[in-house]
């Protein structure tokens, strides 16, 4: 049988950085990188439009869901932002910060940051193997036997880096669930698409806007109209429903109320920080046209709509609308109530929320409470985070500290 003393399943962005770490932490040791891709990195290769956003300038807990903040703020500060930069600075990728506090490379290129990474573990004396789809891990007496179709492989400790459930066709298609259940871990009850785009039906006005983008804040609310989160950020309307980064964002927060609550619903401000009271004292004493008025705020295709919407003609100035027209305009420009049908699934979500809780980890070592010799890292675990980096940052934070222990 092979042997070997680490085995690292999974080469996306958290076990090639497990692979790295495990190797530079105990060089005599054979490291062995399993993945069933044929291509390595695909999800690295397609993030941020082909850019690669590497991490946020400002991370921290909050940013999350999924697993306790606390738990999350464990991990993310045994590798924070500044040892992120030094790191990728040390393979010789630059990250230059944009006005949104992304961090990209200064080559705007995916690929300048995948090659470092796979350079980084040739460099650190890991043999990656692709593709070698591992099917599954089961108990030894010294470890683990690690199977496939290619083979087995007998390893002293296993690093699982095998993502979740989203854009399956990269090779994270849930499976590494089963081999962490086979394993004694739980999954949460719930896994579903996070970072999401959302659906409307087909036939709403908003459809037929599709191209168009404004800043909005979309908010979350309870069947009886209790606001939870809210993110404000570009929103852009599509042929079928919404997308974006506050659609995103908010995605997760609403399936997973929505899940409890039926009547969870979003509403959308197309005038941030406009309240519906401000809008109605504004239209009171307008003397030109509502549509003038919404046009030096918003598009025209979506100012002609939300009248439309609100039964409003165009060329009604403010101060002639009666009370009731009033109310039913600020209402939908400030608080327009979203008929969600559902989302896109995991086929266009960045990523999973749900997964294996921290709790069942160690999480100064990321080792399993209940299965002594494995470690999971990455997106496998119950941590999701916010589109920027925080995803990407998660998956260096926790692929350092499975792969530095499971090389120690």
């Amino acid at each position: 049988m092979e042997q070997a003393d680490v085995v690292v399943i999974g080469a996306g962005a958290a076990g090639l950085m497990a692979g790295v770490f495990a190797g530079r932490t105990n060089p005599d040791q054979r490291i062995v990188l399993l993945d069933g891709a044929r291509k390595l990195g695909a999800k690295i290769l397609v993030a941020g439009g082909g850019r690669c956003n590497v991490t946020h300038h400002a991370v921290d807990a909050r940013a999350y869901a999924g697993s306790t903040r606390n738990a999350i703020k464990k991990v993310l500060r045994r590798f924070d932002v500044p040892e992120t930069v030094a790191f990728f600075a040390d393979l010789g990728v630059v990250l230059k910060r944009e006005e949104t506090g992304k961090l990209f490379p200064t080559t705007d290129s995916a690929k300048t940051v995948l090659n470092a990474l796979l350079r980084a573990n040739r460099e650190a004396g890991v043999e990656m193997r692709h593709p070698q789809r591992v099917e599954t891990v089961e108990r030894t007496d010294d470890g683990f036997c690690v199977t496939g179709e290619w083979g087995a492989v007998d390893a002293k400790r296993v690093v699982l880096a095998t993502g979740g459930k989203s854009l399956p066709k990269s090779g994270s298609d849930g499976h590494g669930y089963r081999i962490a259940e086979s394993l004694g871990h739980s999954i949460t009850e719930r896994v579903f698409p996070a970072l999401v785009p959302l659906t409307l039906p087909r036939d709403h006005w908003l459809c037929a806007l599709s191209g168009v983008t404004v800043p909005a804040t979309l908010q979350l609310r309870s069947a009886n109209g209790k606001k939870g989160v809210a993110f404000t950020d570009s929103t852009l309307l599509t042929h079928f429903g919404l997308s974006g980064p506050s659609v995103l964002d908010l995605s997760r927060y609403w399936l997973d109320a929505h899940a409890d609550d039926p009547g969870a619903h979003i509403t959308v401000n197309w005038l941030p920080g406009t309240t519906r009271e401000a809008l109605d004292a504004e239209l009171q004493a307008l003397a030109t046209t509502v549509l003038r008025f919404l046009r030096e705020r918003l598009p025209d295709r979506l100012a002609r709509a939300l009248l439309d919407a609100a039964n409003i003609h165009t060329a009604t100035t403010g101060d002639t609308l009666t009370r009731a027209d009033r109310l039913v305009l600020a209402e939908t420009v400030t608080e327009l109530r979203l008929p969600l049908t559902g989302d896109r699934g995991y086929r266009y979500a960045e990523v999973t929320a749900g997964g294996v809780p921290l709790a069942e980890l160690d999480l100064g070592t990321m080792a399993s409470r209940v299965t002594p010799g494995l470690y999971l890292c990455g997106e496998i675990c119950d941590v999701d985070g916010r589109i920027g980096g925080f995803n990407f940052q998660w998956a260096w934070a926790s692929g350092y500290v499975a792969g530095s222990a499971a090389g120690a």
